[in-house]
């Protein structure tokens, strides 16, 4: 029972519950019908009557009986419990797959932005941009010289005479103007002060520490004008070696070229080293490429009806086809690199090999290859930094691999580009960093083709016109001025290989030195001939054959070039 304010009973009565919604829980034991009365009773206020549900209700807790409410509570409490904690556990699950898939999504984010960067243009690393300037830095003590200067006079700053309309007034008058007298004043302040800062800086001049300062400073200055004429000096020796086709000075070029193209994308380490081959002006570029793992391999992830968070995984052609888009970008790049710093026309063509290296794998694995030459590169460019990423409804930033404008470029230039790499399956380099004077099997299909080329136009063979090339060699025409080592129209068939030329080969070229009304054929080989083939060049219907073994093509490199060629292995 509650007290009223003078102390005495007020007549109502005060019911403690175990938990919040006891109450609730109590009426719904009850009858709908004597729930809803109870409920209006409620309305009224709880008094004795209240608190005692009658003889309807069997069982039902006293008044003021704390004790058997308790138990009736907890019964009716359990039920609810379980599905609220179920439904706490669906959210907790709903909200880890959400933060799951924005994970998932700032990876895409990534490699969106890494293919924006890598295709953004290289900008040329000739010697010309490496130049350095010197720009002199006057002394901070002053901006003039104080010996020179010529102390301030009061002429300079006294001011005209103020007008009058009467000229033959008596200057007196005019003295007596007050705006004159104000200017007059203060042009005496700017005298005094200007004669000041001269007697100053007159007297710092005549200071030893200041003459300690100058000397300083003019002797910091000499060293910075002799810093920068030293490097462009021996940039100017790098120049004059590069254009001389010294490989370290075309090697050291090209990898400032490939190391400037980096750095678009500092955060993706992409290496490339170069080696320059003189015998055939290529230079062969060794791409190390980006992880397998760089590619996100899940879409997001899904919330399952048990409550599993399960992983959605790409389907694998997509992202074998984003990370052969990120390559062909990277790939571009670097050739586009080496494109711009030949400004001499040095290389007559570059190779490039991408490298996959994984750790605990001995060897690397060649995803992709190019082997271009000078006229392929002056037609290659890097995508435009918009053009492919064009969010579409369907696609997002990517797109199908026979669409995306970087690999359909490198595919024109004949390159070799894996159909599976995260199934490792490599493709055959068109040519290895290896020596700078290599084998004739090592060269690259454009490489022999150039070195025959130079070969036999130094010879005099002009008006050189290649009709078919393959890896294995090429069939080409050109003709000789009259009174040269090779007047005439000629049909030249040039090959490399172990296996020896043989009869057929021989009347095959006879066959197309006919078609092409050409005068003379040369068969030329890194390898040798059958003894069948020299039989047949020594009859008489073909002894406008002339053959050219691999210890000839070697005389031709040492004669024509100055370089050696091993012609086998």
């Amino acid at each position: 029972m509650q007290d009223s304010a003078d102390g005495q009973p007020d007549g109502t009565a005060t019911v403690q519950f175990p938990r919040p919604g006891f109450l609730a829980s109590v009426f719904r034991e009850f009858h709908p019908d004597q729930g809803q009365g109870q409920g209006g009773g409620q309305g009224q206020g709880l008094g004795p009557d209240a608190a005692d549900p009658g003889p309807a209700a069997p069982g039902t807790p006293d008044d003021g009986a704390p004790g058997g409410g308790s138990s009736g509570g907890a019964a009716s409490g359990d039920g609810p419990a379980e599905p609220e904690e179920s439904i706490a556990a669906h959210g907790r699950a709903a909200a880890l797959t959400h933060h799951r898939t924005l994970t998932v999504q700032a990876e895409h984010d990534r490699l969106a932005d890494l293919l924006r960067r890598a295709a953004l243009p290289v900008s040329a690393m000739d010697f010309e941009s490496q130049l350095r300037h010197y720009e002199p830095r006057p002394y901070p003590a002053d901006g003039s010289e104080t010996g020179s200067e010529a102390e301030p006079r009061w002429a300079d700053f006294a001011p005209a005479g103020p007008a009058t309309a009467d000229p033959d007034g008596a200057p007196a008058r005019r003295l007596l103007d007050s705006g004159y007298q104000r200017e007059l004043a203060q042009a005496r302040l700017a005298h005094q002060r200007s004669l000041r800062e001269w007697r100053t800086r007159r007297a710092e001049a005549d200071n030893p520490a200041v003459d300690e300062s100058r000397r300083v400073h003019e002797a910091a200055e000499e060293a910075r004008a002799r810093a920068v004429r030293e490097y462009n000096e021996s940039l100017e020796e790098c120049r004059r070696a590069y254009r001389l086709s010294e490989p370290a000075a075309v090697e050291s070029l090209l990898e400032r070229a490939l190391a400037a193209a980096e750095t678009a994308t500092q955060d993706l380490p992409a290496p490339c080293r170069a080696v320059f081959r003189p015998l055939t002006r290529t230079a062969v570029l060794d791409l190390d490429l980006p992880p397998l793992d760089l590619v996100p391999s899940l879409t997001g992830y899904r919330l399952a009806p048990d409550g599993d968070i399960v992983p959605v995984p790409r389907p694998p052609a997509d992202r074998a086809t984003d990370y052969l888009r990120l390559v062909a970008r990277l790939a571009l790049r670097a050739l586009q690199a080496a494109d711009a710093v030949d400004t001499d026309e040095i290389l007559a063509g570059v190779v490039l090999n991408g490298w996959l290296r994984e750790p605990g794998t001995a060897e690397p694995l060649c995803l992709v290859s190019v082997d271009a030459d000078r006229d392929a590169l002056a037609r290659t460019r890097l995508l435009p930094p918009a053009t492919p990423y064009e969010e579409r409804d369907d696609e997002g930033v990517y797109a199908d691999a026979e669409q995306d404008e970087a690999l359909v470029r490198l595919r024109q230039l004949g390159a070799a580009v894996t159909p599976d790499p995260y199934g490792r399956v490599g493709v055959q380099p068109a040519a290895q960093a290896g020596a700078a004077v290599p084998a004739a099997p090592d060269l690259s299909a454009n490489e022999f083709a150039q070195l025959v080329r130079d070969l036999l136009t130094r010879g005099g063979l002009a008006e050189w016109s290649v009709r078919l090339r393959g890896p294995a060699g090429l069939v080409a025409t050109g003709e000789g001025a009259p009174g040269s080592a090779l007047p005439g129209r000629w049909v030249v068939w040039a090959s490399r290989g172990a296996e020896p030329v043989s009869a057929e080969e021989i009347a095959t070229l006879a066959e197309a030195v006919q078609e092409e009304s050409a005068e003379r054929g040369l068969r030329l080989t890194t390898g040798r001939f059958a003894d069948e083939a020299l039989d047949l060049t020594g009859e008489e219907s073909h002894r406008h054959i002339h053959l050219v073994d691999g210890d000839g093509v070697s005389e031709l490199a040492r004669t024509h070039l100055g370089l050696p060629l091993a012609a086998g292995r």
